[in-house]
């Protein structure tokens, strides 16, 4: 429940109780009436031509409606509408109560109210499905995690017997020959880089379910670090027959957290060289205009059709849901850069379509600063 919600039940509960003083003032002006009838009619028989006497049936009860009915009647009548209308709060009260319990615990059963608080009713109903919701997501986040740490912890165990037996046969055999020896660091190399892979995953996946990312802010020239970047991972794009297409405009300044940026960049990049197409195009471009900067990362790779799309920036959420697959990662890179991203007070989308995979990173130009 957040802010939203108490500030319209706030609303809703004025409304409310303006209803039901105008109910109670509207109660007491009609009994008023009520009882100005009575002593109307009293009085109008009382001074008519008749004749009366004292033994008079209607005579002696004129008399009870002048000296005991009206005083009394009128100081009964009075606390009977405002017992009404005080419990009245009160019954609605034991409703909100009873509500309040059955959202602590939401079910798939509505909540049900008086007539008078339908408004309050519609709203708590939607704060429960949307619990319901948030509970079901929960849960699935969290099977995903549970089954990523089960997938990760098995996978520990091939690049680690790897990397022990072929470092044995390098202990245990000094004759190798110096070309089998390379090949079989190197084979061990890849394996415990592997293994350190695994491991950043298993320290992901703790740092995003203990702690809360916070920015440390200054001002940083965002198209020097852009091109610092894109140069870092030259050795991965040529191993991979992959090309950059830089557009990066000059002296773009920004006041941000760097490192977080850089970790928002570095992911999309990474994601770009894992998903696209060996020998192809890496488009990586940099714009700025009066509203704010646009980055975007564009590389060429099998379309991701449109319901793996919508939960792509989800937690543990992976494209590739094969565990033996070397790209696929904790699903975590996305879900921390679109955190990260909205920290800035920026947004995140990804598109897909016609064999291209694209990114686009979107900060307002209340986080910039010209030059």
């Amino acid at each position: 429940m957040n802010r939203n919600f108490f500030n319209k039940n706030k609303a809703l509960r004025s409304k409310l109780a303006r209803k039901l003083l105008v109910h109670y003032i509207y109660a007491l002006i009609l009994y008023g009436l009520f009882l100005a009838a009575a002593l109307f009619l009293s009085v109008l028989l009382a001074t008519s031509l008749k004749v009366w006497y004292a033994k008079d049936p209607l005579y002696r009860f004129l008399k009870q409606v002048e000296h005991f009915f009206l005083p009394v009647g009128g100081a009964a009548g009075w606390a009977i509408i405002t017992y009404y209308f005080i419990s009245k709060p009160l019954r609605y009260l034991d409703e909100l109560v009873n509500a309040a319990e059955k959202l602590a615990q939401p079910s798939e059963s509505p909540i049900l109210l008086s007539e008078n608080l339908k408004a309050i009713q519609d709203e708590l109903n939607d704060v429960r499905l949307q619990s319901l919701k948030n509970e079901a997501l929960a849960r699935e986040a969290k099977q995903r995690k549970d089954d990523l740490i089960v997938y990760l912890a098995h996978d520990l165990k091939t690049p680690l017997t790897s990397v022990i037996g072929y470092l044995s046969l390098l202990s245990e055999s000094p004759s190798l020959s110096e070309p089998l020896r390379e090949k079989y660091t190197a084979i061990a190399l890849g394996k415990a880089q592997r293994l350190e892979d695994l491991i950043n995953e298993f320290f992901d996946i703790t740092r995003f379910s203990l702690t809360t990312l916070s920015l440390e802010t200054e001002r940083i020239n965002l198209s020097r670090m852009i091109e610092q970047i894109a140069s870092e991972f030259y050795p991965v794009l040529k191993e991979k027959g992959l090309e950059w297409s830089l557009s990066v405009a000059p002296d773009v300044y920004i006041v941000c957290d760097p490192d977080k940026l850089a970790r928002v960049f570095d992911n999309l990049i990474r994601n770009a060289v894992n998903y696209g197409y060996p020998n192809s195009v890496i488009n990586l471009s940099l714009s700025s205009a009066e509203d704010g900067i646009t980055l975007l990362i564009q590389n060429h790779g099998r379309t991701i059709p449109p319901e793996k799309l919508s939960r792509i920036f989800e937690q543990f959420f992976r494209l590739d849901s094969s565990r033996a697959s070397a790209t696929g990662g904790a699903g975590l890179g996305l879900a921390i850069a679109k955190e990260i991203v909205e920290l800035h007070g920026g947004s995140i989308k990804a598109e897909s379509a016609d064999e291209s995979i694209s990114f686009t990173v979107f900060l307002p130009k209340a986080k910039t600063v010209s030059q």
